[in-house]
């Protein structure tokens, strides 16, 4: 059953009347109590706008129009909110991204950098086992760093669902350059991908 509108939007006010109230009829000094309330206002929020997007899909609204209201592209609005069925099985498709894909990201990029190119190996599928030798990673490491210089650091990784994987992105500084490495994971933690793009081809 669909949630309402209406429903949710009781949810989120019901919400925010008892963190309004909380410092009363609580300890006012319990501020993580104010801080899980908070927490609380903000899943009621999103639970809002899920809702509004899929009955807006419903009515016939664009993903163009959805994402211009959400301020993102209308692919990102369809990533995060939309519901794609797998043309394989015509079953709904998962688009949940793994919950500890940004740090499994940062354990790659941390071996490459530290030229474990073994360790890193060891951890794809079957089909890049096949496709990426550790020696040839390694020669593709050392090509970034013959282009750009030394590896200089990393920044915060974004993930997103697509089809059988979760896809992270996340940025790469080295001396005189700036990539982003791309590895995608199946849900079994393997690797199923794995990219060093010029920011702009990300």
């Amino acid at each position: 059953m669909q949630d309402s509108i209406t429903d949710v939007i009781s949810d989120l006010t019901a919400r925010c009347d008892a963190l309004i109230v909380s410092p009363v009829l609580g300890d006012p000094n319990d501020r993580a109590r104010l801080v899980q309330g908070a927490v609380g206002i903000r899943e009621s929020a999103e639970r809002v706008v899920i809702v509004a997007v899929q009955q807006a899909r419903r009515d016939g609204t664009s993903w163009q129009a959805i994402g211009d209201a959400l301020g993102v592209t209308r692919q990102a609005a369809f990533q995060r909110y939309g519901k794609p069925t797998d043309p394989r099985t015509g079953e709904p498709m998962n688009t949940t991204p793994l919950s500890d894909a940004a740090p499994l990201a940062a354990t790659v990029i941390d071996d490459l950098a530290a030229a474990r190119w073994e360790t890193v190996a060891a951890r794809f599928d079957a089909a890049m086992r096949k496709g990426l030798s550790a020696d040839a990673l390694a020669a593709a490491w050392a090509q970034i760093v013959g282009l750009s210089g030394a590896y200089e650091g990393r920044g915060d990784t974004e993930t997103t669902r697509a089809a059988d994987v979760t896809v992270t992105d996340t940025p790469l500084t080295f001396e005189a350059g700036d990539y982003v490495a791309r590895v995608a994971f199946r849900d079994d933690h393997t690797i199923a991908g794995l990219h060093i793009l010029n920011p702009q081809s990300a």
